[in-house]
């Protein structure tokens, strides 16, 4: 437990500030915006918004990223540990607040657990007391699973090299369905038009992250997806995804018949970003640590323009 009490006022800032930097808040937009995007299309296609399930949607999405977050900080603690001794950047190697010391370990764990359920306590009152049946709740569950045991026993997705995948349909995905669902209790093949270049953009957020970490994670036996491929043919597997995230953002706007001046503007400028990033890993960048992590920010930012592009092209049609 941690003992306020003891504490000065100083100290007690410091330690809330380092308890929120373990839920990583700088990366919940990556779940926010396509859960964003997926509620403002359902108003495009069919009218009608609902204030009400639009929160409590986005408070449950918040959670579970919270406890995915804080449960990663609890039993990835040696890699990350490790990590940081070796290649760590801003987006890898966690948060280092346990690893400082001035929290606990178990209080992430406890805190993973506190988000989890109430979550979870959402998602039934939305789900029965909203009357939303099944559907949204099989599909929450299914992102808590992936989510809470990215890292944890049993199932640790992330040792197992099938992470990446999961984390891409679960922050691309899962939460357009899930949003656009709470809106219209229906779901429209725009759905999974727009997802495809989130799905691609966010997993190239999560296996460029891999870079810095691969040292402690092959150290370890943590075997991600750049552990089993090496970092040579990783470079290369980026720059294709990267790609394929441009062709699939130009589909999907296509398919959807978005071609307004600001979106062509900002498909221009996105596509732009993914070329350069795709460029950038041909001629090896990973293997410089400043510039391995200009390119983990800027494939953030494509994941971010992607979300943000859908999100405003909606408002403006």
């Amino acid at each position: 437990m941690i003992t306020i009490m003891k504490k000065t006022p100083g100290e007690i800032i410091e330690t809330t500030i380092d308890f929120f930097k373990l839920a990583r808040p700088s990366f919940h937009l990556v779940g926010i915006l396509p859960f964003a995007a997926g509620s403002i299309l359902a108003n495009r296609i069919y009218g009608g918004f609902r204030t009400d399930v639009f929160l409590l949607g986005l408070a449950a999405v918040i959670l579970i990223q919270a406890a995915t977050y804080l449960n990663g900080e609890y039993f990835d603690y040696d890699v990350d540990r490790l990590s940081a001794q070796y290649e760590k950047n801003r987006f890898s190697g966690g948060s280092q607040v346990l690893q400082k010391g001035i929290i606990p370990r178990n209080a992430a764990l406890y805190a993973a657990w506190a988000a989890a359920i109430s979550a979870i306590l959402i998602g039934l009152y939305i789900c029965f007391s909203l009357g939303f049946g099944w559907i949204p709740l099989i599909l929450g569950a299914f992102g808590f699973v992936a989510g809470f045991f990215y890292s944890s026993k049993p199932f640790q997705w992330a040792y197992r090299g099938i992470g990446e995948g999961l984390i891409g349909v679960c922050y691309g995905w899962l939460p357009v369905a899930v949003a656009f669902f709470l809106q219209q209790k229906r779901f429209h093949p725009s759905v999974h038009l727009i997802s495809l270049p989130i799905i691609f953009s966010i997993f190239n957020v999560i296996f460029i992250n891999e870079f810095p970490d691969y040292i402690a994670d092959r150290a370890l036996g943590k075997k991600t997806l750049v552990v089993r491929l090496g970092k040579e043919k990783s470079g290369r597997f980026y720059a294709i995804i990267s790609i394929i995230t441009g062709i699939t953002l130009v589909f999907a706007l296509w398919g959807i018949g978005l071609f307004s001046p600001f979106v062509l503007l900002a498909a221009v400028l996105v596509l732009a970003v993914t070329v350069l990033n795709a460029s950038w890993a041909f001629r090896e960048y990973y293997k410089d640590r400043v510039k391995l992590e200009r390119l983990c920010a800027m494939t953030l930012i494509v994941n971010l323009g992607v979300n943000i592009l859908f999100c405003v092209a909606f408002l403006l049609a």
